[in-house]
């Protein structure tokens, strides 16, 4: 896909060698992207990202990626700064959401940006608020264990009821990657719920974490930050979820940076409710 836009802008998909250079400028917005987060971003959809250039240099970014036939959502809406005002961000835009087809589309919006998104037919559903700090002293409790590849059936169908989307294709990656975490919490034998940690650019970042009730949240955060008490953490929660906030405050975290949850029309009912932290703002 490849469309000309103003002074000369040209949109093409981007591919997995152009994502240093997308999660570079993320990364200078303060949003923290994880260190290996590529291969599990295009493993999703490999057409979903999109490169602007001016004279064959990068000037604007942005991701549609589509979950199923229902679904899609967009991120890593960047301009490059000194580019900026010149119309190539709503440009490569249009050229991106075209990419979603008659989909619904969810995206995580900075402030700045909300009324934009807003003209565009996105409606909000909730803020979400990332809480930051050190990652206090625990212990690894019971009934949670290091996820392995003998779990990934039953945390695919677990993240498919707290998900608008089935995206066994994205997990299998995310829960593999390197340095990427994963628990999983049982009750008599019963998946109730998991977590993942990733190293990011500035601080480590918790996300998913799924999980029935808030003491499964407590006991997946717990074994999540066994080991490195004093390290700098993330987490992102939905602001609706109040069992979700009670835990980052009790963990001694604090609101740092909001987005908001906007979609262009309706979601798949999904289980909001066990959704303590998201997965990522950029695909969700």
């Amino acid at each position: 896909m490849t469309s000309a836009a103003p002074q000369d802008l040209v949109v093409t998909q981007a591919t997995p060698a152009d994502w240093p250079l997308i999660s570079g400028w993320a990364a200078e917005e303060g949003w923290n992207p994880g260190l290996s987060d590529g291969p599990a971003f295009f493993a999703q959809d490999p057409g979903g990202f999109f490169l602007g250039r001016v004279d064959g240099e990068p000037a604007s970014a942005i991701s549609v990626v589509n979950y199923g036939s229902d679904y899609a959502f967009l991120g890593c809406y960047l301009v490059r700064h000194d580019l900026r005002g010149n119309g190539h961000g709503f440009a490569t835009w249009k050229t991106a959401l075209a990419h979603a087809g008659n989909r619904t589309v969810g995206l995580d919006g900075v402030v700045a940006q909300q009324d934009n998104y807003r003209q565009s037919g996105f409606t909000l559903a909730h803020r979400t608020i990332r809480f930051t700090g050190a990652a206090p002293e625990s212990d690894a409790p019971t009934g949670v264990r290091a996820a392995g590849p003998d779990d990934l059936a039953a945390i695919t169908a677990y993240d498919s009821a707290c998900f608008p989307a089935d995206r066994p294709r994205f997990l299998g990656q995310w829960l593999t990657a390197p340095a990427h975490r994963s628990f999983v919490r049982h009750d008599g034998g019963r998946l109730t719920g998991y977590g993942v940690i990733r190293p990011g650019r500035d601080t480590l970042r918790v996300g998913p974490l799924f999980a029935d009730t808030a003491d499964d949240a407590r006991a997946l955060f717990a074994a999540l930050t066994a080991g490195i008490a004093g390290r700098e953490i993330a987490l992102d929660i939905p602001e609706p979820n109040t069992a979700g906030v009670a835990l980052a405050e009790e963990a001694g975290l604090s609101p740092s940076f909001e987005t908001a949850r906007m979609y262009t029309g309706p979601v798949r009912e999904h289980a909001a409710e066990r959704v303590f932290g998201v997965t990522t703002l950029e695909l969700g």
